[in-house]
């Protein structure tokens, strides 16, 4: 299956935010800490240039700890300062701002060395559809402003919002790439819910996330599911479809004569899997980035 998906709002966001970056002193690149690499646009840097930028990790509460302590160690070896917040209860809202005055430091002592009382802080808040912006904001603003849902593309214009006296926020509408050229991108946003499941073949995300649990967070797996036993080999596709009927068999997935809906098994697994039910699990780590010096001798 190749996932491609760019509704046109999001090219017009994209020239939007460029548009607007003159006026933007700090940018909060929001990611989903499960897949932090994979929910990032890859065309963010060049789209922000050298703003200062705070990254923070949503749904943190979802994800493994430890592996989001390696993603805080990556982006800070980037140069970056990454967060670990969870914008659904208001986790770490003092915080941000915290850092956004922290990253705007120099330039607020400038202005006080003028005389010059500094003005609020205009934040650009970015990230991908579903990735919880509007969540956030409506938190940061003590007050529900920004619309909200469980589906990706809610947000489709941009707006300015009043945090306090001390901060502006401008929210965007979510911007994915228009090509995957990485598929395993594109599945573990798919299994994380970033894309509309409309577009979707749902045995094929399930099949490629249950593969990873299996090989990550297999004890989690069973223990959900009351699985007795999972492959020695995750890489064997039929063996996986095999734990994928064996979880449909057990949450009644069944069609006339037994047989299991292998799609009504495989949304559920989704369900479960997005809503926490098998743990804190993380889709990916800084470990599972190619080394660019073994990606150029493939080539």
């Amino acid at each position: 299956m190749t996932i491609q998906w760019f509704p046109g709002h999001m090219t017009r966001a994209r020239r939007q935010i460029q548009d607007k970056l003159k006026l933007i002193d700090v940018v909060i690149e929001l990611l989903d800490a499960r897949i932090p690499l994979s929910s990032r646009n890859p065309m963010i840097d060049e789209i922000l240039q050298n703003k200062p930028r705070l990254v923070l990790l949503n749904k943190h509460d979802l994800a493994d700890p430890e592996v989001t302590s390696q993603w805080v160690a990556y982006f800070a070896e980037q140069g970056l300062q990454a967060l670990p917040v969870d914008a659904a209860t208001g986790n770490q809202m003092k915080e941000i701002m915290a850092r956004c005055k922290q990253l705007m430091a120099d330039k607020i002592e400038k202005q006080l060395s003028k005389g010059v009382n500094p003005r609020a802080i205009r934040a650009l808040i970015v990230g991908i559809p579903n990735v919880g912006k509007s969540t956030l904001i409506n938190r940061l603003a003590n007050r529900k402003i920004a619309a909200t849902g469980d589906k990706p593309g809610v947000t489709k214009a941009q707006q300015w919002i009043k945090v306090g006296t001390e901060m502006e926020l401008l929210d965007t509408p979510g911007i994915l790439w228009p090509k995957f050229e990485d598929q395993q991108v594109g599945m573990r946003l798919a299994a994380t819910g970033a894309i509309k499941e409309e577009i979707l073949y749902p045995e094929e995300v399930a099949l490629f996330a249950v593969r990873y649990l299996a090989s990550h967070y297999g004890t989690s797996l069973q223990e959900r599911f009351g699985i007795a036993r999972l492959p020695e080999d995750p890489g064997d596709t039929d063996a996986i479809i095999e734990v994928m009927e064996a979880i449909g068999r057990k949450r009644g997935a069944l069609l006339s004569g037994g047989r299991v809906d292998l799609e009504k098994a495989s949304l559920t697994i989704l369900r479960e899997l997005r809503a926490g039910k098998m743990g804190r699990v993380s889709l990916e780590s800084p470990s599972d980035i190619p080394d660019p010096a073994s990606v150029t001798e493939e080539r």
